[in-house]
């Protein structure tokens, strides 16, 4: 399974321009993925530089043909003028879709700093013979109270998961919504974190679990120990970005994954974002 995870900042280059067809282009050029999953991706919000068009889902959806285009916004909001304004996650497959969750994150409030609120986008995917859950999110950039709050959160959702998988629920006599879908404990945890790795919300993602839960590994650490991360942003867009690179976008996968991971690679040529796109290739 070939999956690719990247803030496409709306698909706002280093060049200022939003070019969603050159993301795709990009995303193609790394590989044939089976799962695409992207952050920044808005609806209504065209007065954000760059101007983006104002449905970037259905844009998504039209460049990208033969995939299952799914959406999340943490944002939701009507405008004045009463258009919907959106802001969030994708996930596209061209894998059997079971079951979308769309967990929104914690929101403490943190009234000295700029925040929005957040959400994590999961989907239960048929990989070959064997189920797997997918889990795209972008925690907080301005509040280290809030990405920590929403770390612990995803620790939480993952728990609740692998106790579905361990301990199946009961169906009711005649299908229907009170019919669970399998909730498998193997996972892979994605999207751009805004921490870096000596960041609470990082470590805290990386903690033991006390009980049966699988731990989340560093999928790119796994692959390459002994080495700093590749850096996912601030390469290309130093208007934004005047530090020096550094790396805030992962991958994690749960410990019955991490014998099958085979390739955790960072793309560090494209300036289509001012994120990088982490590519992940998984034998199942």
């Amino acid at each position: 399974m070939e999956l690719i995870s990247w803030n496409i900042q709306w698909g706002r280059g280093a060049d200022g321009k939003v070019d969603l067809a050159r993301i795709v282009d990009t995303l193609r050029g790394m590989a044939d993925a089976d799962v695409l999953c992207l952050q920044e991706v808005t609806r209504g919000f065209t007065d954000m530089a760059g101007s983006p068009g104002r449905d970037q889902v259905a844009e998504l959806t039209a460049l990208l043909p033969g995939y299952r285009v799914l959406f999340a916004p943490g944002v939701d909001r009507t405008g004045n003028d009463g258009s919907h304004r959106q802001f969030g996650n994708v996930v596209a497959t061209r894998l059997p879709v079971h079951e979308v969750f769309r967990l929104a994150l914690p929101w403490p409030a943190d009234p000295e700093v700029a925040s929005m609120p957040r959400v994590a986008l999961e989907v239960t995917l048929q990989v070959g013979t064997r189920p797997l859950r997918v889990i795209c999110t972008h925690l907080e950039y301005y509040s280290k109270r809030q990405r920590t709050a929403q770390a612990g959160a995803l620790r939480d959702w993952h728990t609740q998961a692998c106790d579905h998988a361990r301990r199946p629920g009961k169906s009711e006599s005649k299908p229907g919504p009170f019919t669970p879908e399998p909730r498998p404990a193997e996972a892979i945890l994605c999207g751009d974190f805004n921490a870096k790795p000596d960041d609470a919300a990082y470590q805290r993602l990386l903690v033991p679990y006390v009980d049966a839960t699988p731990n989340w590994h560093d999928a790119w650490l796994h692959l390459h120990p002994g080495l700093p991360h590749a850096p996912t942003c601030g390469l290309y867009d130093k208007e934004q970005w005047p530090e020096p690179a550094f790396a805030c976008d992962f991958v994690f996968v749960t410990a019955n994954l991490l014998g099958n991971v085979r390739r955790c690679e960072v793309n560090g040529e494209t300036d289509a974002s001012d994120h990088q796109p982490i590519h992940l290739t998984v034998d199942l």
